[in-house]
């Protein structure tokens, strides 16, 4: 009768074990759904509003976190020394994998679905060339 008590409490223990095992989580995926961006991507006039509204706010990408996103100047400047931005593979970009939640939580952090496409945009930016326009 003991034996099979130990019997059951071990396979009890067992199950348990694979259950705590299977739970734990070792890679996120995400699919970036952004629909592609074919028009002419400009850094000043569509990503940095962006950062602007968005981003470059107190506690965040304001000078307290790197990149600096505060301004155009400070942005671009910020974003190109950082090693930022990956013109031969874009997607590998790190502020890429940012926002769309490849590296970490999805940036901007708090916000629905990360607002006006810029997953889209930057994305199209960066495959641009990445320009100071």
């Amino acid at each position: 009768m003991a034996s099979r008590k130990i019997i059951i409490a071990s396979l009890i223990i067992a199950q348990l074990i694979l259950v705590i095992a299977s739970c734990t989580k070792t890679t996120t995926v995400l699919i970036d759904n952004s629909p592609a961006v074919t028009k002419t991507v400009s850094f000043s006039k569509d990503i940095q509003p962006i950062f602007s509204k968005s981003c470059a706010l107190s506690g965040c990408h304001n000078g307290s976190i790197s990149p600096n996103l505060t301004d155009a100047v400070t942005a671009y400047a910020s974003l190109q020394s950082g090693s930022f931005i990956n013109t031969a593979t874009p997607e590998s970009s790190l502020v890429y994998l940012w926002l769309t939640g490849k590296e970490a939580i999805a940036m901007p952090a708090g916000a629905a679905n990360n607002p006006s496409n810029i997953n889209g945009l930057m994305l199209a930016w960066i495959k641009q060339g990445a320009k100071n326009n």
